[in-house]
C-alpha cells in the first residue's frame, strides 16, 4: 500500500489548495519570513512560474526560493554555481528552499599515490 504524504497534517491536495499566506504559517521560521518579506526576485520566480505552468522546465539561480505546494511535480534547473542542475519538485521537498537539493560542492576524487606526491610514496611499487 503506498504512504499518504501528509505535511502538518494537511494532505497534498489541501495544500495546493491552501493561498502563499496560508501555506506559510505552517512552514518554519525563517522560510516563513522569507515567504512574507517576498523579495523581488521571488516574485518574479512566482510570475516565471504561472507563466510557463508545469509544461516547461523553470531555469533560475534563485537558490534560496522557498518550495510552494503549487510547485509539486514541476521541473526546475537550478544554478549550482557552475552549471544548471535538473531538480523534479516532489511532495517531500515542500517547505525546503530550491538550493537544498542542488549542492554546489562535488565530491573530490583523488588519483592513487605516485612518484613526487609526499616522501612516503616513494615506498609504493610502480606498476
Amino acid at each position: 500500500m503506498a504512504r499518504k504524504f501528509i505535511f502538518r497534517g494537511k494532505s497534498i491536495e489541501d495544500l495546493q489548495a491552501m493561498s502563499t499566506d496560508e501555506f506559510a504559517d505552517l512552514i518554519e521560521s525563517r522560510a516563513r519570513r522569507y515567504i512574507k518579506r517576498m523579495p523581488v526576485d521571488y516574485k518574479k520566480l512566482l510570475l516565471k512560474v504561472k507563466k510557463v505552468g508545469t509544461s516547461k522546465v523553470v531555469k533560475t539561480h534563485i537558490r534560496e526560493a522557498v518550495i510552494l505546494p503549487q510547485w509539486i511535480g514541476m521541473k526546475f534547473m537550478v544554478h549550482g554555481g557552475k552549471e544548471f542542475k535538473q531538480l523534479v519538485i516532489q511532495p517531500d521537498m515542500v517547505g525546503f528552499r530550491l538550493g537544498d537539493f542542488v549542492h554546489t560542492t562535488g565530491r573530490v576524487l583523488h588519483s592513487g599515490p605516485g612518484i613526487g606526491a609526499t616522501r612516503g610514496s616513494k615506498a609504493v611499487a610502480l606498476k
